[in-house]
Formats: C-alpha cells, structure tokens, sequence
C-alpha cells in the first residue's frame, strides 16, 4: 500500500491515509490501497477494531481527487462513483467496528469515508462538508445516503444542497460525530475507546454491528428476528462462557478469546 500507513497495537488497527502533499485527497491509487487495507483487516482475525485517520494536521481526507475528476466522462464518472462505493460498502460491512478519528478537513470524500465508519470522533479543528453542487456534481461515494441516514433527510437536504462546510461543534450538535476532543487528544481517545471496544467479547461485537445495521434496512418484525438469531448464536461459545460464568462468581472475566 503506497498511501496507507498500517499500525497494529494488541487487537487495534490504526491505519492513516497518507498523501499529506494533497490533503489526503483521494484519488484511484488511494481507493486501491484501501480496498487492500480492509482485505487484510478482515483476513486477520487478531485486530478487533480499526482506528482510520488521515495525515497531518490539516485533513482527515479533504475530498475525491478534483484533478483526477475534472476530466472523466458520464461513463468514467459513474465507474468512479462506483469504486469507491464499493469500497466504502466494504468498510462499512466489514465484521469489526471501525472509528473514524477526523483530524481535519473531512470533505466530499472524505465526509463519506467517515460516514461508512461506525463511529466518528473528531478535532476541535475538523470541518465537514459535502461540496459536491458547487463542482457541478452530487456526492458521489454514497453521501446522499449516510447522511440523510445520520443526521435526518432535512438536514442532509441543506448541507447537500447549500454546498455549505460545517465546523466540529456543529457536526456534534445534528449527530454527524460523536464526540470533539482538542486536536492533541484526539488520537488517544480513539485509541482508548477502540481497545475499550476490542477487550469486549469479539463474537458479540460483531454480532451487533451485523444486527444494527441490517436491521436498520428491515421492517421491524425481521430486525427483531434478525436480533434473536445473532443473540442466540453467541451461546455456547467459550467467550459467553467464561464472561457469564465470571459474572456469577464476582470476578474478573479472563480475556476473550474470540471463540
């Protein structure tokens, strides 16, 4: 991967796009490596949690690569449109949670990378936007989706169509992230709530990723049966074992597992 930097601390992946030079802007080279990042994220079955951030002090991911953009036809447009969809489908589908730490510009792109995250932390410094109608375009990595799904239809509408940037405490206020730290701290506290996460048993975790969102798309008598399923597929595992048996005898659980 040339523009992903890939950390790994006990069950936590820390990746960080790394193409400070254009503020982290993506373009096809970026996708591509991202699509390897969470390849290999989900084909190791040691990391528990993945911690995405970008480079440097300024951005997160400013937004989809303008330059490689500018020139594409309606056909290379909508191929475009659909690489990184279904790359960002594949982080958001993958098993284990993933935090978004936005360190700065979150743009276009880069709004919707963090929207295909489960959990979005951000800097007092990060700015989020979708700024596509002022190109001439709409967003076009699965924006008009997330965020409408986020932070309710009306606002989406306004932010989508006013082309209008939003700083931190804003995104707070209407849902888009879940927390503001000063920018120092930001990195730790992902760090922190990702290993909080990751001492959890992992066959649950995953579970209730899969069940929040696949119900969230169901009727909710399907979401509930969906529920009862993965509810029921945790017993019997030495995981649900060990962290009930533990609670009846009033001590500490042993580490999980993930079995």
């Amino acid at each position: 991967m040339t523009h992903i930097l890939l950390e790994k601390k006990d069950h936590v992946a820390i990746a960080t796009v790394n193409r400070p030079k254009a503020l982290n802007a993506l373009n096809s080279e970026v996708l591509n490596d991202l699509n390897t990042l969470l390849d290999e994220i989900a084909a190791d079955p040691e990391i528990r949690v993945l911690v995405l951030t970008g480079s440097g002090e300024k951005a997160f991911v400013a937004g989809a690569d303008i330059g490689e953009m500018s020139t594409l036809t309606r056909t290379e447009g909508e191929a475009f449109g659909k690489k990184g969809n279904d790359v960002f489908r594949k982080l958001e589908t993958l098993p284990i949670p993933a935090i978004a730490a936005v360190n700065g510009y979150a743009l276009g792109g880069g709004c919707e990378l963090a929207m295909a995250c489960d959990i979005r932390l951000c800097s007092d410094t990060a700015v989020f936007g979708q700024p596509e109608t002022g190109l001439g375009i709409t967003p076009g990595f699965g924006g008009t989706q997330r965020l409408a799904r986020l932070v309710g239809p009306g606002m989406a509408k306004q932010l989508i169509y006013s082309a209008r940037n939003i700083k931190a405490d804003e995104a707070l206020r209407i849902g888009l992230c879940n927390a503001v730290y000063p920018a120092e701290e930001l990195m730790p506290a992902a760090e922190k709530l990702a290993e909080t996460i990751a001492k959890n048993a992992p066959i649950a975790v995953r579970a209730c990723k899969k069940a929040i969102n696949e119900g969230l798309e169901m009727p909710m008598d399907e979401a509930v049966a969906l529920e009862e399923k993965l509810f029921g597929s945790c017993f019997e595992t030495a995981d649900q074992k060990e962290g009930m048996q533990a609670f009846l005898e009033k001590r500490r659980h042993d580490p999980y597992q993930n079995r």
